[in-house]
């Protein structure tokens, strides 16, 4: 029995027409000429050896001479047969120019019929008894061997045999023996019978070599696509070599990993922990694989809630990262640690693990927590002294203490405009940490922003004439209301007008518009006319302490949160801010907040 590898291909009969009709037509016309010229030198030889047999029979008799010219004839159309022959042999163009040899070959069968009609026609009336039966005995011997020399294309059987039996079909019918017209009715009949075993052999050839061709042109694709697979055999086995060499790779950098890292199922137990995670949570791996996380790694009332968080990552399919949740160690100790959760879904979108990675960042909070009760402490004890060392300075300047000289009165300023500016970063300070921790309170309210942003103007135009420098309004601001905190909203135009007044030349105007914009939005714009932003700059000018030129700013002052604290304050109140322009052009500072109806 053959094994699947090796056995022969099954094809059905749908699959037979399918290949048959699939073969190229020109190179089965070209296999036909080719058996057909395969058959000559058969044909050749038997004809001219037939040829010698008859002329020698039919010698005798008053046509000797018609019987040597027949005689000439045969061998001149035996040696036509042959330069054709010979001619095929040694063509280069046999495929290209089938066509032809095929034409040629069907003028040398006609040819080669019409001499036998010829000899039929003139030397079976004329000789004796004997030599007719041996003529008509001849001349079917070669219309039923004409059959497998020719069938390969009908059409030249049927002129090859026509050419031999109408001209004797001829003589029988008119020479004058009820016999032979008898046997002139036969002769058609057996000429239409060799025509139609040739035709049917005709179609056998043909679906024969259509077969072949088509079998072949399968066999071609089959060495193709064996190609093909054993590429691709190959490139798989290169793949599974390195999805192992990756496999090790992760296996290796979950184990030395410092920070903890799972593997969960769909249903939350544990597949696999690395060493970090037993250090972490005090329990070896084999304890807790097996067993839900949720009754394993966290405290018993916040159960409910994993399991939750749970679900929903399972149905969502997306990753979380920077979940803080609280976690019980072994010996009870809660800690609070940082998990990123990756869902890994294989093609039919199910969820077939989850990779979990955790770190504890409970000393990391703490320090946190006790460096912004450092810094709102010292920022508190720093401010209440400062505002009384800067409310004296005010008092000297001032002159209501009495006349001050010059020189006194130079350094008393730049000491109350440093503490000034030291008060700026303290409050600064303040918000900054009022707002990372969450204390800070907003009080929203419906206002109306134009009139928020002329009382801004109001407020500022004295700040701002210190730097020679008007604040002006491009055009009647609209009447429009949005839901925002009075005091923080204020604080943000104060900032951003502070800063145009600061950065822009003496004698220029900033400008400031307010207009509505597409998704029931406003935008208030404040155009300096400054030496712009440096690209480098760009993307961190909203970052903490950020300042593009610091000698350039320490002259005109700032501390580089005042723009970090915009954009929280504003995103707080459900806006945004941004900014446009060139460097050396001058900036517009813009921030957008929800209209209110």
């Amino acid at each position: 029995m053959n094994s699947p590898s090796t056995a022969a291909p099954q094809v059905s009969a749908a699959e037979s027409i399918d290949l048959r009709q699939s073969a190229d037509p020109r190179r089965i016309l070209a296999d036909r000429v080719r058996q057909l010229y395969s058959q000559m030198p058969l044909a050749i030889v038997g004809s001219f050896l037939i040829s010698a047999i008859a002329a020698y029979e039919l010698r005798e008799g008053r046509f000797v001479e018609i019987v040597v010219f027949w005689a000439g004839l045969v061998v001149l159309l035996t040696l036509a047969c042959a330069g054709l022959y010979w001619g095929y042999r040694k063509s280069a163009r046999k495929i290209e120019e089938a066509a032809q040899w095929l034409r040629w070959l069907g003028i040398s069968a006609l040819a080669i019929g019409a001499t036998w009609g010829f000899a039929g026609a003139v030397f079976f009336p004329s000789h004796a008894d004997e030599q007719q039966v041996f003529l008509a005995l001849v001349i079917s011997l070669l219309v039923a061997a004409g059959i497998p020399i020719y069938a390969v294309s009908w059409p030249i059987y049927a002129a090859y045999a026509a050419g031999i039996l109408f001209p004797f079909t001829y003589v029988l019918a008119t020479f004058g023996n009820k016999l032979f017209a008898e046997i002139a009715l036969i002769v058609p009949a057996f000429y239409l019978l060799n025509v139609g075993i040739a035709y049917r052999l005709n179609g056998v050839f043909d679906s024969g070599f259509r077969l072949r061709h088509a079998y072949g042109k399968l066999t071609e694709d089959y060495t193709a696509l064996n190609q093909r697979l054993e590429q691709q055999l190959v490139e798989l086995e290169e793949a599974r070599r390195q999805v192992e060499a990756s496999g090790r790779k992760l296996a290796l950098f979950a184990e030395r990993s410092p920070i903890a890292v799972f593997e969960f199922d769909p249903a939350g137990r544990i597949l696999s922990a690395n060493p970090a995670a037993e250090t972490l949570f005090g329990f070896s791996s084999r304890e807790m694989v097996g067993r839900p996380g949720t009754d394993t790694l966290f405290p018993s009332g916040a159960k409910d809630d994993i399991r939750a968080r749970w679900r929903s990552l399972i149905q969502s399919r997306e990753p979380v990262f920077g979940l803080r949740l609280s976690n019980t160690r072994r010996d009870g100790a809660e800690i609070t640690c940082e998990w990123s959760l990756t869902p890994l879904v294989n093609p039919e979108n199910l969820v077939i693990s989850v990779i979990v990675q955790g770190r504890d960042i409970t000393q990391q909070l703490e320090a946190e927590r006790m460096k912004q009760e450092f810094t709102s402490t010292l920022s508190h004890e720093l401010r209440t002294p400062l505002t009384s060392i800067i409310g004296s300075l005010q008092l000297i300047n001032s002159g209501v203490l009495g006349e001050i000289e010059k020189d006194t009165l130079e350094l008393t300023t730049i000491a109350e405009r440093n503490g000034q500016r030291l008060l700026d970063l303290i409050n600064d300070i303040l918000d900054v940490e009022k707002i990372e921790s969450g204390k800070l309170t907003l009080f929203p309210e419906v206002l109306d922003l134009g009139e928020l942003v002329n009382e801004s103007l109001a407020l500022n135009r004295g700040f701002a004439d210190g730097f020679k420098v008007r604040l002006a309004t491009a055009g009647e601001l609209a009447q429009v209301r949005v839901n925002a905190d009075r005091k923080r909203l204020l604080q943000v135009m104060t900032n951003l007008l502070s800063n145009a007044a600061k950065f822009s030349p003496e004698g220029s105007v900033v400008d400031v518009t307010l207009e509505n914009i597409d998704g029931g939005k406003v935008r208030v714009g404040v155009h300096d006319c400054g030496p712009g932003i440096p690209e480098d700059f760009r993307d961190r000018i909203f970052g903490r302490f950020a300042q593009a030129d610091m000698s350039y700013t320490r002259q005109k002052g700032g501390t580089g949160l005042g723009l970090s604290i915009c954009k929280r304050l504003l995103e707080m109140m459900g806006g945004r801010i941004g900014f446009s322009g060139r460097e050396g052009s001058g900036t517009t500072f813009w921030f957008e907040l929800p209209q209110q109806a």
